[in-house]
């Protein structure tokens, strides 16, 4: 899998990319990783499996480091300049893929936070998939009206984000007119799905199955 190197508003975004040969009109996928002051990267387990489930569904797929992360540049802004990342990224991943059939964001915990707003601004996104969404953290009332349908995954025992947070959200997004909005939570996940990272796959494959076929 090529590593590839992105012009990001601080400098390089260092990335890795799957892209789907003889597949010109392939969607495309930009996936997010955890908080960077936490140890998050893209090669966060969960990170790198939602990338993989996108390649496996046939998408050209791109997960990358936020400013300051591994090889990348610039220093952590408190989701501003990170949302400039991905929107950087989206850009460079659009322009490899000028003839793709659709455009998803995904993105964990932080990530998800990041992907949300980043859907919010870029209305050539079609769905995204949001997987343990920090809603007891960071505010997610940008998200009025949500304008995709997606999914969202939370695990029942997540010590970090409560499930009744992500219900709340969840249960709000629902009940918006025009979109479908999947939740669904893995018993006995914690916050980072150890040791069910099978269960979270098959949960995004069957949903990316449903939404690509």
């Amino acid at each position: 899998m090529p590593e590839v190197n992105i012009v990001g508003p601080e400098g390089r975004l260092e990335g890795r990319y799957h892209h789907q040969p003889n597949a010109p009109q392939s969607p495309i996928a930009l996936i997010l990783h955890p908080h960077p002051q936490f140890g998050g990267t893209m090669n966060n387990k969960v990170v790198y499996n939602l990338f993989h489930a996108f390649v496996r569904k046939g998408f050209s797929a791109l997960r990358f480091n936020f400013r300051g992360v591994g090889k990348s540049q610039g220093v952590f802004d408190n989701g501003q300049g990170e949302l400039s990342d991905a929107a950087s990224a989206l850009d460079w991943l659009q322009a490899s893929n000028p003839s793709a059939s659709a455009c998803w964001v995904g993105g964990f915990s932080f990530g998800a936070w990041i992907s949300m707003q980043l859907l919010m601004r870029r209305p050539e996104i079609n769905s995204f998939i949001s997987v343990a969404p920090p809603a007891n953290m960071l505010d997610f009332s940008f998200l009025a009206p949500c304008p995709a349908s997606g999914l969202i995954v939370h695990g029942n025992e997540d010590d970090i984000v409560p499930t009744e947070d992500v219900e709340k959200l969840a249960a709000k997004l629902q009940s918006q007119r025009g979109i479908e909005i999947t939740y669904k939570t893995i018993s006995g996940a914690n916050h980072f799905f150890e040791e069910k990272l099978p269960d979270l796959n098959t949960i995004v494959d069957k949903y990316l199955k449903k939404a690509v076929d």
